[in-house]
């Protein structure tokens, strides 16, 4: 296995440092008499593709912003708020909410380059009684019907024909209520 290696880098250094010729890269375009001769010769070398580095004109090297947002909706009970601060790296915010059980989660976070992003989570019992509405009620479908389980009857003998496997089940029923 060894020797295969080896034999494999010392075709591919032959071919790098050009003691063996590159493959046919193709065929030219075909003549007016109808077939294409083949190419022999070496390659052209690649051109080296130049790559510039690009400047972005809007690029802010110390993006500075402060916002926040607050919805207090007495109609749907809906209830929260965020804000967030940052300078250059460095991003502190929180943001809370009324859970659906009536508790306030409340989420402080920093995030910055050295200790990544971190949020301390706390949780304050409800202040607000959370509205309930019982609906009525209606029944549109009937209880399930139980039925009996279905009977096995095994044969008399095993050469002869079966006999019914299944029994048949006691009684049916039609439902209540159509819809």
């Amino acid at each position: 296995m060894a020797f295969k290696f080896v034999t494999l880098f010392a075709l591919v250094a032959a071919a790098n440092a050009g003691f063996l010729a590159p493959a046919p890269q193709g065929y030219h375009a075909a003549p007016a008499y109808g077939y294409a001769a083949p190419s022999y010769g070496y390659a052209a070398p690649l051109a080296k593709a130049v790559v510039t580095k690009t400047v972005d004109a809007d690029y802010d090297p110390n993006p500075q912003y402060s916002y926040s947002y607050d919805v207090q909706d007495s109609l749907t009970g809906d209830n929260k708020e965020q804000h967030e601060t940052r300078d250059g790296d460095v991003v502190h915010g929180g943001y809370s909410l009324i859970e659906a059980d009536g508790t306030r989660r409340i989420v402080d976070y920093t995030a910055d380059p050295v200790n990544g992003f971190n949020a301390v989570v706390r949780k304050e019992g409800a202040a607000v009684a959370v509205k309930t509405v019982a609906a009525p009620v209606v029944a549109k479908y009937a209880a399930p019907i139980a039925h009996a389980p279905l009977a096995y009857a095994a044969p008399s003998t095993y050469g002869a024909a079966p006999i019914a496997k299944y029994a048949a089940p006691l009684a049916y029923s039609a439902p209540a209520y159509y819809h």
